[in-house]
């Protein structure tokens, strides 16, 4: 850490930011650490060298074509991993284990027992870590949460939750080809679905119990590029429902592909009022502009309400990008103050843990058909 001590920045090595092929790590994250002022990119890893010296060039930046080498460089501090789930935990664990800080994407592994090693080994060694949960740092989701420990729609008695996922439609394009693959990490359920629970459970409190019904509604999907198949064994369409530890009812519905409707709207009902959060533009609710409405006492209908300053301050400096509307910025300017204060508000390692184990109690929910406790315990 002397680095980040002596200027006054940290150093960010980003896993996965190709300048050829960009993606998710050059659309949120690299818009995000280039414009908050705690950050500064120093450098980027790709798979191979020719990817690795394009993305050097186009970011000014020292490039690497294997992740190992940028962990060791001296000169990072925080490893980002925005690469496929599959990848993260052998990631996560040289960062930990070389002593930096570490982002990773969501999933944080492809199963719980990944996700508990990289939790329990970043304890062990010190580390500092975030994962990428960043609905709650929605501005309409945070103003939403205020509205109502303020009591605007009384005490909260249901809640549903109906989105789409953009794939695990019938046709995919090669690139999520392997999110059909429910051995790969990557799937309805621990991708958008958790998301948007994280969200929920942000807002309105943990799940006590839930019951699950999945489907798989065809067998096969098309490959966009060439028409070839691929087999899905991962869920294409799920419901969730459950008590909240408050004691309202709260039911989630996902399903894969777009909708011709809204791509999310999720409502909670209370008992003076009523919110609801919208996703219009084609996104899940982590990575799209939302919008908030609300209605309360005598009012019969609901009126959009305009999300104050104050929630978006935080990401003043970010041009509009994924890195704002998609939330990213936010969990990194949280992540800074959370250096700075002593604090830990941002999602961490150990947080992944507890929506890992929540999964597996969905799954087991669905695999029974019983509806199973929730541990909410903090991971050891």
């Amino acid at each position: 850490m002397s680095n980040q001590q002596e200027n006054k920045k940290i150093g960010v090595g980003v896993v996965g930011a190709s300048s050829a092929n960009p993606g998710w790590a050059v659309f949120a994250h690299l818009p995000a650490i280039q414009n908050l002022p705690d950050y500064e990119l120093r450098a980027v890893s790709t798979s191979r060298r020719d990817s690795a010296d394009a993305a050097a060039k186009e970011f000014g930046v020292a490039g690497y074509d294997n992740y190992n080498d940028m962990i060791h460089d001296p000169n990072v501090d925080l490893i980002v991993i925005a690469t496929n789930v599959d990848t993260h935990y052998d990631i996560a664990l040289a960062a930990i284990e070389a002593g930096k800080m570490v982002f990773s994407e969501w999933p944080l592994g492809v199963t719980t027992d990944e996700a508990q090693e990289l939790a329990a080994r970043a304890k062990a060694k010190g580390v500092r870590t975030m994962v990428g949960m960043q609905a709650r740092f929605s501005p309409a989701i945070q103003y939403a949460r205020d509205l109502i420990r303020e009591g605007y729609i009384g005490e909260v008695m249901s809640t549903t939750m109906n989105g789409t996922s953009l794939i695990w439609g019938p046709v995919t394009p090669k690139k999520f080809a392997y999110t059909y693959d429910v051995t790969k990490g990557a799937t309805l359920l621990s991708s958008p679905t958790l998301h948007a629970i994280d969200g929920l459970n942000y807002v309105l409190g943990d799940f006590e119990n839930v019951a699950a019904k999945f489907a798989i509604r065809f067998p096969e999907a098309k490959v966009l590029e060439d028409e070839s198949t691929v087999k899905v064994t991962a869920p294409t369409h799920l419901a969730i429902t459950g008590t909240l530890t408050g004691g309202a009812l709260a039911t989630v519905v996902y399903r894969g592909e777009t909708s011709r409707d809204v791509d999310l709207r999720w409502e909670i009902n209370g008992s003076k009022g009523q919110l609801v959060i919208i996703a219009e533009n084609n996104g899940n609710i982590q990575n799209t502009a939302l919008k908030l409405f609300g209605g309360a006492g005598e009012q019969t209908s609901l009126s959009e309400m305009e999300v104050p300053d104050r929630y978006t301050d935080i990401v003043k400096d970010i041009p509009e990008s994924p890195a704002k509307f998609g939330n990213v910025g936010y969990v990194y300017a949280s992540f800074a103050k959370d250096l700075r204060e002593g604090t830990n508000i941002t999602p961490d390692f150990a947080h992944a843990v507890k929506r890992h184990r929540l999964a597996d109690t969905i799954v087991k929910a669905n695999e029974t058909g019983i509806a199973q406790k929730v541990d909410n315990a903090d991971p050891q």
